[in-house]
């Protein structure tokens, strides 16, 4: 997953895969000794930064072999790697990241409804899409026999809304393309940049051919009266497109589904064979979002 998504908090990495902190700090620190991981304390101006973890170059190795790959061919570099620490998009992937932890953690809960089944970074996204558009990650969420596939465009309130309206005109592009309808879900830091993003949304998808290749919903992270604050799948989204008049109010990640029925699919990730094999360099397959089961021979301490 820290091949795949970059750096990941200690938190994230407890949501990810373990059951609770003391397990995750005692295996972190045995990672960071062996140098399969590494981390760093970003400077904050008031109380303490949480650590952030990174993969090392005995962990690359290993995930190389494991692949059955060239350590060489995976262009990891450990000064890269190390370098997202200094990186001024550093709070926007690990934000990023925090999204989709927190639907994994869902995932895990004892008798959880939901299950994320997908989760593509930003540079899988680029690799395959990056002519087109890029949206920040890829995901796909399962619930009560519903499924909905979605790219997310993280606003960290930085990027001026025009060119987060002027990217749905890429997003219109790839499902002409390749003939898949994928909504794309916005997020806000507050509820205010939000009234405002959907303004400049409801322009620009005013501006397509054809609109309802691009269904869009928006969410923001201070929305009052949020049960589970962050929680990307509870009611939370607004759509902007399609018959939003039927279903008045906020709408849980699962029911846009529901709303966009022509979205919903039962077949895997989008495809990657329709690009020439050149444009696929050799790199590890895509991570599935949930821990493995453990095993008899799991190591214990």
């Amino acid at each position: 997953m820290l091949h795949e998504h970059k750096v990941l908090t200690t938190q994230q990495i407890i949501e990810l895969c373990y059951p609770s902190v003391r397990s995750a700090n005692h295996r972190l620190l045995d990672l960071y000794k062996w140098r399969v991981l590494d981390r760093f304390q970003p400077f904050v101006t008031s109380g303490t930064a949480p650590m952030h973890y990174v993969l090392d170059i005995a962990g690359s190795v290993a995930l190389a072999y494991e692949d059955g790959l060239d350590p060489r061919k995976l262009g990891y570099r450990h000064e890269d790697a190390i370098g997202i620490a200094h990186s001024l998009r550093l709070a926007h992937t690990v934000g990023v990241n925090g999204f989709f932890t927190t639907l994994v953690a869902l995932s895990r809960r004892p008798g959880a409804r939901g299950r994320l089944t997908a989760w593509w970074s930003e540079l899988r996204c680029g690799r395959l899409f990056g002519d087109v558009v890029r949206p920040d990650a890829y995901g796909r969420w399962r619930e009560d026999g519903h499924q909905i596939e979605f790219f997310l465009e993280f606003d960290f309130g930085t990027e001026d809304l025009s060119k987060l309206g002027r990217k749905l005109h890429g997003y219109e592009r790839l499902a002409t393309t390749t003939g898949i309808t994928t909504p794309v879900l916005v997020w806000l830091p507050t509820n205010r940049r939000e009234t405002n993003a959907r303004r400049a949304l409801a322009d620009a998808l005013s501006q397509l051919d054809r609109p309802t290749l691009v269904p869009v919903a928006t969410s923001a992270a201070d929305i009052a009266g949020v049960v589970g604050e962050n929680n990307p799948a509870v009611a939370r989204w607004l759509p902007i497109s399609g018959p939003s008049s039927r279903r008045p109010g906020r709408m849980r990640l699962v029911e846009l589904a529901q709303l966009w029925p022509h979205v919903e699919t039962p077949t895997a990730a989008p495809s990657t064979t329709s690009l020439p094999a050149q444009q696929v360099p050799a790199e590890l397959t895509a991570p599935g979002p949930l821990p493995p089961s453990p095993t008899a021979s799991r190591f214990r301490r």
